[in-house]
């Protein structure tokens, strides 16, 4: 067997020529990859494509025929572009809009006045600065005013009354208002009402009172069920401190049961009380509709 020559580097000639035959082989294998993206191609020429728009044929006549396909007859002149009809100026006031359908404004009745029964009631409770008699006075002026609907002369009056023992007015004094009409109206009123019964306590009757002009209420009835237990303490802070004396802790305050003979008259808790206590909500919180 004949020796394999070696290199001067000290290498074997077959691996020198196996290191070229790789080298040029992975010279070809990355020119075929990068040829394609050298190489641009022009795109291919796409065909324009014109749409000729032909009116159809005039009434009468027949469509022509040209190599087996059936085309409209061409027009002598057909204009590049018709100018729109203009319409008159008139058109407008011409034309009658139909009118859309008003929608009713809502309106409520003014309540029914006091009995004589309830005034007389009125005039014998003395629980809660004379609540029922300040109420019955409320309701009697609202009475009078008449309907209140919807709109600008909706509003409330706020006034400060002050009755004499024997019933008569002795001051009324305007605090605010929300409309003119309703403040107009409580007036009138106001300056009509019939004879009223003595105050309950025999003394001078002073309070405030805000009539609703408003058609979705005329002014809530009071409950008179816990109208006989004591006034609540006026609020202390408990846990304001002096830094001079001895903290002392703060105790909750529990509402005591009602006496026996509470309320005095017939304004017993009852399931008609109850249900307007409930619709009073609904209307005011809307939860109901």
């Amino acid at each position: 067997m004949i020796p394999e020559p070696i290199q001067p580097d000290g290498r074997p000639a077959s691996l020198r020529r196996a290191f070229l035959v790789a080298l040029v082989l992975s010279l070809a294998v990355h020119a075929g990859v990068l040829v394609p993206w050298l190489v641009q191609v022009a795109p291919a020429t796409v065909p324009e494509m014109r749409v000729e728009l032909v009116p159809p044929p005039p009434p009468g006549k027949k469509p022509v025929r040209e190599k087996g396909v059936e085309r409209p007859p061409r027009p002598a002149h057909v204009p590049a572009s018709p100018a729109p009809a203009t319409p008159p100026a008139d058109l407008a006031e011409a034309v009658p809009v139909p009118p859309s359908p008003a929608r009713k404004p809502a309106a409520m009745a003014a309540p029914a006045a006091p009995s004589a029964e309830e005034w007389q009631l009125a005039s014998t409770y003395k629980l809660k600065n004379s609540k029922r008699y300040r109420h019955a006075w409320g309701r009697q002026v609202r009475s009078m005013m008449g309907t209140a609907v919807e709109g600008p002369d909706q509003g409330l009056v706020r006034f400060r009354i002050e009755i004499a023992p024997d019933g008569r007015l002795a001051r009324v004094e305007e605090l605010w208002s929300t409309s003119e009409a309703a403040s107009k109206l409580a007036w009138q009123a106001i300056r009509s009402l019939p004879a009223l019964p003595p105050t309950p306590t025999g003394k001078p009757l002073v309070f405030e009172q805000t009539i609703a002009f408003l058609p979705y209420e005329t002014g809530w009835p009071p409950s008179y069920v816990l109208d006989c237990l004591p006034e609540r303490a006026p609020f202390k802070n408990p846990f304001a401190w002096n830094a001079s004396s001895s903290p002392q802790p703060a105790v909750p305050e529990h509402r005591p049961p009602p006496p026996e003979g509470c309320p005095p008259d017939s304004t017993a808790e009852s399931i008609e009380e109850e249900e307007r206590s409930m619709q009073r909500q609904m209307d005011q919180w809307r939860w109901g509709r």
